[in-house]
């Protein structure tokens, strides 16, 4: 019951147990927001790193199951106190270690809500709002992408559901035109399907595809040039190898250490002339459509057929929010639609969001993407990904020129690849020194990496709160890691 703000929980009556537990819940909602602000307020001021290890942790959060139902606060409490130090505080300005955003305040804001609406977005009949919200939001991200009118969206985890849902709408349609209904008939028996991917891929493509049942490993693998971009002159070879086959072509906008992106416009021409279906593998990289100093780096984009991007990552919304686009409605309908059950009330006309990811229960995305992408605006979207590009730059200018310092990549996004010289010559190891004192010293937090056989610290820019001061202190706490 709830009643004036008491919520009343009946908990074991039936059993001989405590028949009620009571609790404000304004209290003690306002107790979460008061904790939650408090985190937020000293976030920077916090070490980056983690300040306990996994035995304390389990220490702090373990011991039996309790026997009773507990007073709410306190475990609100408990909770706040034993989790805190174990948290990697990356929704901080400095942690730098993957392409990892932070959270805008408003859509903190509105993932609260939408845990608070506690709405099923699976279907329309379940939550009207959640479904419009997501057609909404979704018109608005094809749009600043700049991906053509008509595509269809499904909100997903994040950016390797994306990548899954969009090669499951490629299968679909590539084995259709082969005479295969892969929906009705699976896999046993079906034309072989031909995957071409550049040897840069990132790994969520090679998962996306053992999920498909494609094989992560039965690949055709494309070279690249020195920065990770696929080669399109290579991949005209390769294709004309595989000619009338069934042929899916993965290409990759922003590669994951570099940031490069593959020539995709090239990609999409060589590849449509053998019928290829085209996917995008765009986690953060596709998001450089919405800046326009930075939107020649996509150019030709919009002729693929199937898109996958992070909202987690550059929009910087809480976690749990992909997208998945799909130039063929049909085919990605086709792909992950649920088959019909006797209890679902299905809506023929307005948007079920089943049709579009493969799952029924689930969270309502897109209030958070819906409250970022309205309070932000095109020109706040175009300015975050501007800026978190020019702290990149500011990093390899500072970095690569200090002595015995390399900077590996052409830095043309928010990736930096960092390489420190040694003076016995043991550059690797003294590499991964650097970064291991880095992480330690909790200033900032890089990650490390290996590019074309070199060692490398590995800077990714991506949190809407990253400011110059923040480069600057971590320029300042790397190089003393350095010894320079």
């Amino acid at each position: 019951m709830v009643r004036a703000g008491k919520a009343e929980l009946a908990l074991g009556s039936r059993h001989g147990g405590p028949s009620l537990v009571a609790m404000d819940t304004h209290d003690l909602l306002a107790a979460a927001a008061t904790h939650a602000a408090t985190y937020l307020d000293d976030v920077d001021t916090r070490p980056v790193a983690a300040s306990v290890d996994h035995a304390e942790l389990r220490e702090r959060l373990g011991g039996p199951l309790p026997a009773h139902p507990s007073d709410a606060h306190g475990v609100l409490d408990e909770l706040v106190a034993a989790v805190e130090p174990g948290l990697v505080h990356s929704a901080g300005g400095r942690f730098f270690g993957f392409v990892v955003g932070g959270a805008l305040p408003v859509s903190v804001a509105a993932d609260w809500m939408t845990a608070a609406w506690d709405q099923n977005a699976g279907i329309y009949v379940l939550s009207p709002a959640g479904a419009v919200v997501e057609e909404v939001a979704g018109d608005w991200a094809r749009d600043l992408l700049g991906l053509p009118p008509g595509v269809s969206v499904g909100f997903t985890t994040g950016d390797t559901m994306a990548n899954l849902v969009g090669l499951a709408a490629a299968r679909s349609r590539v084995l259709e035109l082969a005479g295969w209904d892969v929906g009705r008939q699976g896999l046993f028996g079906a034309p072989p399907i031909e995957v071409v991917v550049g040897a840069q891929r990132h790994v969520s493509i090679g998962a996306s595809l053992r999920y498909l049942g494609l094989g992560s490993e039965r690949v055709h693998v494309v070279p690249v040039d020195t920065q990770g971009r696929m080669r399109a002159d290579a991949l005209g070879t390769v294709l004309r190898e595989l000619a009338g086959r069934p042929l899916i072509v993965c290409a990759q906008a922003g590669e994951v250490n570099t940031g490069a992106f593959d020539p995709v416009g090239e990609i999409c021409d060589i590849a449509h002339a053998h019928d290829a279906w085209v996917h995008v593998d765009g986690a953060f990289g596709l998001w450089a459509a919405a800046a326009p100093s930075l939107r020649h780096l996509t150019d030709g984009v919009e002729r693929a057929d199937s898109w996958a991007t992070d909202a987690h990552k550059w929009l910087n919304v809480p976690y749990d929010s992909g997208l998945a686009f799909v130039a063929d409605p049909a085919a990605h309908r086709a792909a992950t639609s649920l088959l019909t059950a006797d209890y679902l009330v299905r809506d023929e006309v307005r948007r079920d969001a089943s049709d579009w990811v493969p799952e029924l229960s689930r969270r309502a995305r897109g209030f958070s993407v819906w409250a970022a992408l309205r309070q932000l605006g095109r020109a706040g979207v175009a300015e975050l990904v501007e800026r978190c590009c020019a702290h990149a730059r500011r990093f390899a200018e500072q970095l690569g020129a200090a002595g015995r310092v390399e900077i590996l990549n052409d830095v043309v996004l928010n990736q930096v690849l960092v390489r420190f010289l040694a003076d016995d010559g043991d550059h690797d190891g003294h590499t991964r020194e650097v970064i291991a004192r880095v992480q330690s010293d909790g200033t900032c937090w890089m990650g490390g990496t290996s590019w074309q056989g070199k060692a490398a610290m590995r800077i990714s820019v991506s949190n809407w709160s990253t400011t110059t001061e923040d480069v600057d202190r971590s320029v300042a706490a790397v190089l003393r890691a350095a010894g320079r």
